[in-house]
């Protein structure tokens, strides 16, 4: 029971540090990053339809994203969510190419990404301190009803208790590799 409940508290954990990264990526560098263009959503026959299933996109080079649109008369629609999305980007198309230019961060708005990026961190912790409160509450349930002794809820929470420490420090690890690249350039 108590194996049970560590190994979904784990698999919980993990989720919600995958969700933080995936959060964290999309904070934009200096560098040009498909993913980049993830959130994006191209009104398309009147649904809006996420930029990947419409056009092929990929990093040129450092600082310039080209978008591929698999139908010649989606251009313009892809061009004006680009530039409509809260990212500040000016598209260019160039025949069936756009080309996104990504412009240099100043290093005010560095510090403000970065601000940014500690919320998520800190949302990310918040996780995975929610995930150890609900795993102890579940021991503590077995032992209420009898189903485990006092040294083995010890025993259970001390592991769940080192489970946590390990994910947050994966959030730590995350939060000062993606201050590093921010800071970069």
């Amino acid at each position: 029971m108590i194996n049970e409940i560590k190994q979904d508290t784990e698999q919980r954990m993990e989720k919600s540090i995958e969700a933080f990264k995936t959060q964290i990526s999309k904070i934009r560098t200096g560098r040009a990053h498909p993913s980049l263009l993830d959130g994006i959503q191209v009104e398309y026959y009147g649904a809006a339809t996420p930029l990947r299933q419409l056009a092929n996109v990929v990093a040129e080079d450092a600082r310039t994203l080209a978008v591929s649109v698999f139908d010649r008369s989606l251009i313009q629609a892809v061009e004006k969510a680009i530039m409509s999305s809260d990212l500040g980007l000016n598209p260019s198309s160039a025949g069936t190419t756009i080309r996104v230019p990504l412009p240099a961060l100043t290093e005010e708005r560095r510090r403000d990404l970065t601000k940014i990026v500690r919320a998520e961190a800190e949302q990310g912790r918040v996780a995975v301190r929610n995930i150890r409160r609900d795993a102890n509450d579940q021991i503590k349930a077995l032992l209420k009803d009898k189903e485990i002794s006092e040294d083995d809820e010890r025993k259970a929470q001390d592991v769940i208790q080192k489970l946590t420490d390990a994910f947050v420090k994966k959030v730590d690890d995350a939060l000062a590799d993606k201050e590093k690249e921010l800071m970069e350039f």
